[in-house]
Formats: structure tokens, C-alpha cells, sequence
């Protein structure tokens, strides 16, 4: 499946097909729970496969989030890992689960989507690290350690009151993820959760999705020196197209303010530490104007252009960099 849009240059059109386009963030097993398929294509939300082929991504991360965790939060989470499983089970000809860097090599290759299974808050593991080993067996490559709120493992950005950072169980939780080769997202965590993850871990960490607190200040957002810290570890940004964390309020803005944030970015940490984490089904319609869903992605790479970025460059922010890592971390 090709896609095609006439008012991208062929110039953009041919350097997006050819280069490896990886978003770290989306919501979208949630909407699979709620009665989606991932196969079919949709007029609602962001993504799915047929769309996500026609803008060229070569793979997505995809989240266990859970919005309203309880007693059986494993249960829960097992429930959105059998759903992406049924859903590349059910359309092999358009995905494939990554487990491996070369899976999504693979995936390129063959013309897919290759699916690689998140969690966005530890949640789901219930304070428990055999429910970590259990989650990697059946293809965990990604923790985030909270969403916004304080769990077992660590206090989220919402904590504002403690200062609180990881907890016991948090530092396990990093040492444990660093053995079995899981990606550490600090994406949500406290600032002071941030200082603990770049302390402990041994491995390059990520943020999924965030964007740069210099040009937004949100709390979602990344500090100059913690982005900095990041990349002194060899680690990868995600900039996310949420307009409320570029600068707008929850409405739609432009594909700029995006750009905005990735050249501030590639100016304070270079061009080897950004990538791209759109957070597709994640906050509703409030899109950028240009990526309102994942068929749109090429529109990025042609405002990359127009701003002058060189191929090699754009290649890196598409995918190069969260592939390198990627394959340091996972294998």
C-alpha cells in the first residue's frame, strides 16, 4: 500500500518511503478492547494498519495503559497483550509483533507494521517483578514507569507535592529492566523520578513523548538539562504531536509549533537523540493540523525538508535513532 498525497513534494514523497519511520507512542490496543480492529480501517481515532501503511510507518509502539487501575491490574494488562496478539494473528499480511530490532527491519522489508507491546505506567505489574518477566516472555520491550499519577514503582508528574522519585520497588524495576533488555520510558515521571532512572540505569533510557519545556512549559514536558541528561546516556526523545504540550491549548495547531520543538531539540542534544512519539488515540481529536492521523505522517517529513534538514538527518528523527537504540537495549 502506497500513499500518496499531492500537495508533498515527490522530493519528500520518495526520501519518506524510503527511511524508516518508528512512533514510539499510541493508545491504540485501548480502542482494539473497545470493539476496533486494528486491520480495518476507521474514520475514528488515529491509527490503524491501513492507515498507518499509507503514511509509511514502519512501527509502532503500542501501549497497556490502564486508565483506572485496581486489584487484578495484571489481569488487565494481560488483557490488552492477548488483543494485539489476536490482532497480528488476524492480519498478518499488514503486521508483525517486534521483539528484535531486526524484526522491524523485517517488517520494513516486507511491507507491515511491525506492533511492538508497551506499558505506559507499571500499573500492570501490581508491585511484582515476576509479572515483569511474565510480560517480557509474551513480547514487553517498552516500561513506562508511571503515567501521571503515583504508583507502586515511582511518583508520576501529577505528584507535585512529595518531590518523591523511585520507590525500592522502582530502583528493582529499573535494575530488573536493564537484565532483560525492556526500554526504559521516562515519559510522565517526576522530574525527581527522572534524576533516579538516569542515576541507576546502566542501559540508554527513552522518552516516548514529550516535548521541550523551554519553548511549552507544561510538566509533561522536558527541561533543557534533563533532555541533555538523556542523551548523555545515548538515549532517544519522543517529540509528541499533542497540541496542549507544544504550546496550544487542547485544540488544534499547527504542524510549526511541531517542528518548533524538534529544532529546538536537535539544537540543545544533536541530531542522534529525537524522535518522533505522536501519542495517536491518546488525547482525542485534538490533533496536529498535517498529522491528524497516522495516514499524515508524511507531512512531517516534508516540513523537515522545507526547514531545511538534510535526508540523513530526517532519516534519523524518523526512525534511525529508536532503531539504534533500540537495538543496544533489546537486541
Amino acid at each position: 500500500m502506497q500513499f500518496v498525497n499531492e500537495q508533498i513534494t515527490p522530493e519528500a514523497q520518495a526520501l519518506h518511503r524510503e527511511s524508516l519511520v518508528i512512533d514510539t507512542h499510541a493508545d491504540s490496543i485501548q480502542c482494539v478492547l473497545e470493539g476496533r480492529r486494528l486491520g480495518v480501517r476507521s474514520d475514528q481515532g488515529q491509527f490503524d494498519l491501513p492507515r498507518a501503511l499509507e503514511g509509511g510507518i514502519s512501527a509502532e509502539f503500542t501501549a497497556i495503559y490502564l486508565r483506572t487501575p485496581r486489584a487484578g491490574a495484571v489481569h488487565q494488562a494481560v488483557q490488552f497483550v492477548d488483543a494485539l496478539h489476536q490482532e497480528v494473528e488476524a492480519f498478518p499480511n499488514m503486521a508483525l509483533q517486534a521483539t528484535r530490532a531486526d524484526d522491524i527491519l523485517r517488517a520494513k522489508q516486507e511491507g507491515k507494521v511491525a506492533l511492538v507491546l508497551t506499558m505506559e505506567g507499571a500499573e500492570g505489574l501490581e508491585g511484582d517483578l515476576r509479572s515483569l518477566r511474565v510480560f517480557h516472555r509474551l513480547g514487553l520491550r517498552s516500561l513506562g514507569l508511571t503515567w501521571n499519577w503515583r504508583n507502586e514503582a515511582a511518583d508520576g508528574v501529577d505528584e507535585i507535592r512529595t518531590g518523591g522519585g523511585l520507590t525500592q520497588f522502582g530502583v528493582s524495576l529499573v535494575k530488573e529492566c536493564n537484565h532483560l533488555g525492556i526500554l526504559l520510558d521516562m515519559a510522565h515521571l517526576s522530574p525527581a523520578g527522572v534524576r533516579d532512572v538516569l542515576e541507576l540505569s546502566e542501559a540508554p533510557v527513552i522518552v516516548t513523548h514529550a516535548n521541550c519545556a523551554a519553548l511549552c512549559p507544561h510538566p509533561r514536558n522536558l527541561t533543557d538539562t534533563q533532555l541533555e541528561a538523556v542523551a548523555s546516556k545515548g538515549g532517544v526523545v519522543g517529540v509528541t504531536a499533542v497540541p496542549r504540550f507544544l504550546g496550544e491549548e487542547e485544540s488544534r495547531c499547527p504542524l510549526s509549533l511541531l517542528l518548533d520543538h524538534i529544532d529546538h531539540m536537535v539544537k540543545v542534544v544533536g541530531e542522534d537523540s529525537v524522535g518522533m512519539g505522536t501519542d495517536f488515540d491518546g488525547v482525542g481529536e485534538n490533533r496536529v493540523v498535517g498529522l491528524e492521523d497516522a495516514s499524515k505522517m508524511p507531512s512531517l517529513t516534508a516540513g523537515l525538508l522545507q526547514r531545511g534538514y538534510s535526508p540523513e538527518r530526517i532519516r534519523k528523527i524518523l526512525g534511525g535513532n529508536f532503531l539504534r537504540v533500540f537495538r543496544q537495549v533489546v537486541g
